[in-house]
């Protein structure tokens, strides 16, 4: 029995490799509004701006330290927001084409 442990760990790895891809594919399927199968620095920062969006609750496109989660830390301005978005893009636009394919959403920005 000791022996076949490893042997059907190993059988598994694939497996849970082939989901992660099927589970980014999805992950771009929704960010991609237009359908072309990639993420445009404009899809991905309107994607990854629900945060922001959800904590801004007086809509004057600021953090002020009573939005942020805990009441503490510096006020952010949805324009430094999206700024910090653009630069986590570029990290993980890997191959430089200005956008994000599945695999280049999968690993971790550089």
């Amino acid at each position: 029995m000791r022996r076949l442990l490893p042997t059907l760990f190993l059988a598994c790895v694939p497996f849970a490799a082939t989901a992660q891809v099927t589970a980014t594919g999805e992950y771009l399927a929704r960010m991609d509004t237009d359908g072309d199968g990639r993420v445009s620095l404009a899809e991905y920062q309107a994607w990854m701006s629900y945060a922001f969006d959800g904590m801004d609750r007086n809509r004057d496109g600021v953090l002020s330290v009573d939005e942020l989660p805990g009441g503490r830390g510096k006020p952010i301005t949805r324009e430094a927001h999206l700024a910090q978005l653009a630069a986590r893009f570029a990290r993980q636009d890997a191959d430089g084409d200005g956008f994000l394919s599945a695999k280049e959403l999968a690993a971790p920005p550089r």
